[in-house]
């Protein structure tokens, strides 16, 4: 005879034989440690494959944001377009230095470029090391003042790249890509790259704040 709330045979399998005085509480509760043991040990190879995946899109998205501000600062500084008017002495060229505005979108995504470049080691880290956390915190900080300044120098570029083509008739100014088609179309053109750079910096702010958050 079993006591009262011992395991008896018929309540467990034959491999799950009882240890002697164990009653079936006690012996139920091993059974649920060593099963959520066996879940944990299994999760954690998957967590650890997700982060890892996690961190090479963020150093791929890396090179995009990169070759976006690089071919967005070459573009706008290397336009200019000049117009001969009457005579071979007398000629009007436009330049993206004679603007300030476009030469602060140079300058930004200069800066930008320069420090995506600067952070291609740190991410490649996180990819061998997938659980490090206060190289991806400051990453965040990093990240999120790069967008700020990319934005910067996006927003006010397209708003002189909308007066050239526009004009503003109220401040008198008037549209010049009538005459410098060729000035314009570059200038237009330098933004895709910079405005492409930004939605990739939102991704890698977006993406290592998924990686905290599985840790």
């Amino acid at each position: 005879m079993w006591e009262d709330g011992l395991c008896s045979p018929n309540q467990l399998s034959d491999q799950q034989v009882p240890y002697q005085g164990e009653t079936c509480i006690e012996r139920a509760l091993t059974m649920k440690g060593s099963s959520e043991h066996g879940e944990t040990s299994k999760a954690a190879p998957l967590g650890r494959g997700v982060s890892k995946g996690v961190s090479v899109l963020d150093l791929i998205l890396r090179f995009i944001a990169i070759i976006g501000t690089l071919a967005s600062a070459i573009a706008m500084g290397t336009t200019n377009e000049t117009l001969p008017f009457f005579t071979q002495f007398i000629r009007f060229k436009a330049q993206y230095s004679d603007l300030p505005t476009l030469t602060f979108f140079v300058v930004a995504n200069s800066i930008v470029c320069v420090y995506l470049i600067l952070s291609l080691p740190l991410s490649i880290v996180h990819i061998i090391r997938s659980r490090a956390k206060y190289s991806r915190l400051l990453l965040i900080f990093l990240d999120a003042a790069m967008l700020a300044l990319v934005t910067a120098g996006a927003s006010a570029a397209a708003a002189i790249v909308y007066l050239a083509h526009k004009g503003n008739v109220r401040a008198n100014w008037l549209a010049i890509c009538q005459q410098f088609d060729s000035f314009c179309e570059r200038i237009s053109g330098s933004l895709i790259g910079s405005f492409g750079a930004m939605v990739m910096l939102i991704l890698l702010i977006l993406l290592s704040a998924i990686a905290l958050a599985r840790r």
